[in-house]
């Protein structure tokens, strides 16, 4: 349950509002890279709805993502509509269709075969995308325009601006992150944390286990839509890999790294893992070693991720004290 403490919620604001204002001191290429990470950020915050909430480990939770970015491509370049405020409805409701379906499907599952059951409703939609020419095959397709969000024939928001589109990207990640937060300190959100405690007990309780699954799984579904949106946005493009398995796989690392069941966790490891590979990849040929290694290195020696990392600094000085008198 996302219940904050005083200093991490100083934190998190200091963290928001720096955010905020890095564009004023940012170089070009910086900002559309942080406009990427904040998006996988939403991405991933998204899959920890699932993992950290519910307990409902996904390897198929991409496939929402790619939905949304093919629904863009599909009306601004088969339909020729790139009105956004059309656009992004449609996107979120593929997207949260697709989840309820894969959902209603998996969640009869547990364990490993509900992990093995997500992976293999996404791949179908992967190697339908990846096979049909119509939508582009294998090489993807180019969006040849940013959805335009305009009202009246006055624009509100310009995507094709870095500036305008990166706090596009911190609204959207701030928004749901709220939206989140809120839900999971509802009665919703202690059922689906009971449910992942004790799935077994909650159902005794008269509790409709699978509904509450259900549900989570739409949530998680239309947010990373949202995701998907901002990116085929941002990139102008959609491709079969934004439905493969790599790509949820990259997401729940993010997810793991950071921490699990904190929503801001996901947030920390987007950062952390992308300017990461960034750095390191200029560095040699070899960073998915170093990258592997030290996802490694977090999972062993921090369980509870980076975000865990001031909890553990505070019990380490309230131990050295303890050591001390002895």
């Amino acid at each position: 349950m996302p219940s904050y403490s005083r200093v991490t919620l100083v934190l998190l604001a200091l963290g928001f509002a720096a955010l905020a204002l890095f564009p004023l001191v940012g170089e070009t290429f910086y900002i559309r890279f942080f406009t990427k990470i904040m998006i996988y950020a939403l991405f991933a915050m998204s899959l920890d709805l699932l993992v950290g909430y519910a307990g409902l480990v996904s390897l198929g939770h991409a496939a929402f993502f790619g939905v949304a970015t093919y629904t863009v491509a599909g009306f601004i370049d088969k339909l020729g509509i790139a009105d956004g405020f059309l656009i992004l409805p449609a996107a979120l409701a593929v997207a949260a269709i697709c989840a309820a379906v894969i959902g209603w499907i998996s969640i009869r599952t547990t364990g490993v075969y509900f992990i093995m059951i997500t992976l293999a409703l996404a791949q179908m939609l992967y190697y339908f995308f990846n096979d049909q020419l119509y939508w582009g095959g294998t090489d993807g397709m180019n969006i040849s325009a940013k959805p335009l969000l305009a009202l009246g024939g006055f624009t509100l928001v310009d995507l094709s601006n870095r500036v305008q589109f990166y706090y596009t990207a911190l609204a959207c990640l701030v928004t749901a992150f709220v939206m989140l937060s809120v839900l999971l300190r509802s009665p919703f959100g202690h059922a689906l944390v009971g449910i992942r405690a004790n799935e077994g007990r909650m159902r005794s309780l008269g509790y409709d286990v699978q509904r509450y699954k259900l549900v989570a799984f739409v949530v998680a579904g239309a947010l990373a839509g949202l995701a998907g949106f901002l990116e085929s946005s941002r990139a102008t493009f959609a491709t079969p890999a934004y439905l493969g398995w790599h790509e949820s796989g990259h997401a729940l690392m993010i997810v793991i790294l950071g921490g699990m069941g904190t929503l801001y966790g996901p947030i920390l490891g987007a950062f952390v893992l992308l300017l990461m590979e960034d750095y390191f990849a200029t560095l040699t040929e070899r960073w998915l070693l170093i990258e592997g290694l030290f996802v490694m290195a977090v999972a062993l020696l921090m369980p509870e991720g980076l975000a865990g990392l001031p909890r553990r600094i505070a019990a380490l000085r309230r131990r050295a004290p303890e050591n001390g008198d002895g």
